[in-house]
């Protein structure tokens, strides 16, 4: 640290790092200093350094030679999915704290991999599940902590876009990615679910993954970025999931970038209780996000609405959104010593289960999982 301050490396200075992270970082100045930006592609490390560095901050083509750097504190892995897992274990290696951008890795090997290191390490890990933060996902949590929605036995995690197939960096990529929209989007709504749940014993999954729409020319109509290249795209379009927990609750996990649908529902969850249900809704069918207990009182049925505020698809880095919050608990646990929002074991569950869900799809059979025993 200098000068009171965690010395912070960025390691992939591409869309979420300048969509989400460094906005964020930078209203936090009085605890951090962006003091690196790593990129492959140099120009874009520049730009970054110029926007939210100082003129000591460093530039870096090479995550290994950052690494090098006993200065740096805390290292943010922003970026290709595939790539989480060696430059985080690379990073607990060097003695670096490592907040690395959902999911937690491509595959649950991976995951365990980073697992490992970072207990040897003795150093701070969290993922970027930056929609536990949004405040009706927090008052939904505090309800279901207290028990007001009792035995939550059956829920719905919802991340569906109509057409929203991102045209822009590696996504359609699978050697990079690992996946589609079940991996880039269906892993918020997934750890939001298991979250509200604090339920994460899986013993098995049976999944449908589908690539109907991706090598469509007409199914480009009307995409919000714009046509994307049929040619290039390598991922699903669609995929669904259900998962059976160890106590017999059962998650149904809907994802896609491109279906035939007419509601969009991102980042959003369903669930389903012995005292209340609840939804989260949220997505580019919304003008605003909605929480939404339902129950009996009174001799009748009735509905308890909330709104949340803000389209949690975009980030503007105030002081207000997810992003920035979710950054400020992370900086704060590493100054503390406190446990991140975002605990490292409930990520791999998560890496867990997607991974489940590509593999049924495959073979289509269940796939039978081992949980956290397999990190024992």
């Amino acid at each position: 640290m200098k000068g009171g301050k965690l010395q912070i490396g960025i390691i992939g200075c591409g869309g979420i790092a300048n969509g989400k992270h460094m906005p964020a970082l930078a209203k936090l100045s009085e605890l951090c200093t962006m003091a690196a930006f790593c990129d492959i592609v140099e120009e874009r490390a520049v730009k970054a350094k110029s926007e939210y560095g100082t003129p000591d901050s460093k530039v870096y083509t090479d995550y290994k030679k950052l690494l090098e750097d006993d200065s740096i504190d805390v290292v943010h892995v922003l970026t290709p999915n595939v790539l989480h897992c060696p430059i985080t274990v690379d990073a607990f290696a060097a003695g670096k704290h490592v907040m690395s951008e959902k999911p937690m890795a491509s595959t649950s090997a991976d995951a365990q991999k980073m697992l490992q290191a970072w207990k040897k390490s003795g150093k701070q890990f969290t993922i970027g599940y930056q929609n536990r933060f949004r405040p009706e996902v927090q008052a939904l949590h505090t309800a279901c902590e207290n028990g007001e929605l009792g035995d939550i036995y059956y829920a719905k995690a919802h991340a569906v876009r109509r057409r929203a197939v991102p045209t822009w960096g590696v996504f359609p990529n699978k050697a990079l990615q690992g996946g589609g929209p079940l991996i880039d989007i269906g892993t918020h709504a997934l750890d939001m679910t298991l979250w509200m749940m604090s339920n994460y014993e899986p013993v098995s999954v049976y999944g449908s993954v589908f690539y109907k729409l991706g090598h469509l020319p007409q199914a480009t109509e009307g995409n919000a970025f714009g046509p994307w290249d049929p040619q290039a795209y390598e991922v699903e379009d669609s995929a669904f999931g259900m998962i059976r927990m160890k106590d017999g609750s059962t998650i149904h996990l809907e994802a896609s970038w491109a279906l035939n649908v007419r509601e969009s529902k991102e980042a959003s969850t369903t669930l389903c209780g012995t005292l209340a249900g609840a939804e989260i809704n949220s997505g580019m069918s919304f003008k605003e996000d909605e929480l939404i207990i339902n129950r009996g009182r009174n001799g009748i049925l009735m509905d308890e609405r909330m709104a949340g505020g803000g389209n949690v698809a975009y980030f503007e880095g105030g002081t207000g959104d997810p992003g920035y919050a979710e950054a400020r608990q992370w900086l704060l646990a590493i100054l503390n010593g406190t446990q991140p929002l975002v605990h490292p074991e409930q990520a791999f569950i998560v890496t867990q289960i997607l991974e489940g869900i590509y593999r049924s799809g495959e073979t289509g059979a269940e796939v039978r999982l081992k949980g956290l025993e397999a990190v024992k």
